[in-house]
């Protein structure tokens, strides 16, 4: 759930910068998004896939305005996407490339072809770990999948349930340094969220973090990884054939 978090409050912040924006829960499985803000949508990402709806007809809308696309849960057919089934979301997608200024996707956790899928689909990869042995581990095997399998050669890391910032330092650092001499790609380390017990609590209310306690260290964490984010490049060629949807897709040109 941390994961979705991010997602969820970075959502927030960039729609009250003025943005358009948009969420894609990726993880078809375990659907999160729509829990965290508290809605109860009609239909998902599941009758899409099935031809049963149009995109446009599951999309529905969070606080500030945020359209969001939500996944399905204890649906395990749609976990391994296929080749129809991309090219049907890529194309749907594409129908409504002019109407975000920001798409961000949630993907579920670990190294599955869906997630490898919509990681090599975006423009930015933002890989969020925390200062666990496990979690690093994991973040360093997803970072190592997709540059030695998929290209990928930039990755953006943020660390979660941060004690303070020299442990999320230490944990960009142990990462880089293993990368360096393994593999051939670059990180950059973009922000850290503390760990907060209002978390847990705004996750039970189904409330974003940055609006239900504004003042916290927490929110003025998220709204530092938001101007980060709102401060990438904003020419950005694509990576590969992929790319070139999510190059009309992603307007870089109009934040």
């Amino acid at each position: 759930m941390g994961k979705t978090a991010v997602v969820a409050n970075v959502a927030v912040l960039l729609a009250r910068m003025g943005k358009r924006v948009l969420i894609l829960d990726a993880d078809l499985g375990l659907a999160n998004i729509d829990v965290v803000f508290g809605l109860a949508p009609g239909y998902n990402l599941n009758h899409f896939f099935a031809e049963e709806q149009e995109l446009d007809d599951i999309l529905v809308e969070g606080p500030m305005g945020i359209k969001i696309l939500p996944a399905g849960s204890g649906v395990q057919r749609f976990t391994r996407l296929s080749a129809n089934e991309k090219m049907r979301l890529l194309e749907a997608l594409d129908a409504m490339h002019n109407d975000f200024d920001f798409v961000l996707i949630d993907t579920e956790a670990g190294i599955s072809e869906n997630v490898t899928y919509f990681n090599t689909a975006a423009h930015e990869i933002l890989v969020v770990t925390t200062p666990e042995p496990t979690a690093i581990t994991d973040a360093y095997a997803l970072m190592k999948l997709l540059s030695t399998q998929y290209h990928e050669k930039h990755f953006n890391l943020i660390v979660n349930f941060i004690k303070n910032e020299e442990e999320a330092l230490d944990v960009y650092r142990k990462l880089t340094m293993v990368a360096n001499r393994y593999l051939d790609i670059s990180i950059d380390y973009i922000g850290s969220i503390p760990r907060d017990k209002m978390m847990i609590d705004a996750i039970r209310k189904q409330q974003v973090m940055v609006e239900l306690y504004p003042d916290s260290k927490t929110s003025s964490a998220f709204a530092a990884l938001a101007r980060s984010i709102m401060q990438e490049p904003q020419s950005i060629e694509p990576k590969g054939s992929i790319q070139f949807f999510w190059k009309r897709l992603l307007d870089f040109g109009s934040k």
